[in-house]
């Protein structure tokens, strides 16, 4: 997690803030995630190669009613590159909408200037919706969230498409 600290400090200011934790604090910020999943919350789940945390994915509510679910993803900079963020955004989008009924819309947001982040949306088949601003936080971002979205029906449907 060290190493990726650099790496995201200009995407994910408020992260970065709280790192670094203790192994106790790390496993009750992961007992917290659990407890957050049961009571139907936000929750966070890690991405894993050959049983090392790479990344994690986060998936978070957009609306007060929970139709409207977001994820959010990061890696360590040694696997950017290779799909994971994709792949692991793949498999919580079918989460979403296979086991949770209600989820109607599933959004990736990401800072304008983050390029390698527009990826992930765009090789899931989500559609660019627009911009919307935030407050800059962080060292190098846009202040500026793009805003990708795909919907129940969509997503069924791009998951045809696929090879």
């Amino acid at each position: 997690m060290q190493e990726s600290i650099e790496h995201l400090a200009p995407w994910m200011a408020w992260w970065v803030a709280e790192e670094p934790l203790s192994r106790e604090d790390q496993l009750a910020r992961i007992d917290r995630w659990h407890q957050e999943w049961a009571d139907g919350k936000s929750t966070v789940y890690g991405v894993f190669r050959e049983g090392v945390v790479i990344g994690s994915v986060g998936f978070l509510f957009r609306s007060a009613d929970g139709t409207v679910r977001e994820i959010g993803y990061w890696l360590h900079p040694d696997h950017v590159g290779h799909g994971y963020a994709t792949e692991a955004s793949r498999v919580v989008v079918d989460a979403a909408f296979m086991r949770l009924p209600y989820v109607q819309r599933v959004e990736i947001r990401h800072d304008k200037a983050n390029d390698p982040s527009a990826g992930v949306p765009r090789r899931l088949g989500f559609t660019y919706v627009g911009e919307t601003a935030r407050e800059k936080t962080a060292a190098s971002p846009a202040g500026v969230d793009w805003v990708w979205a795909v919907n129940r029906e969509g997503w069924t449907e791009s998951q045809h498409a696929r090879p």
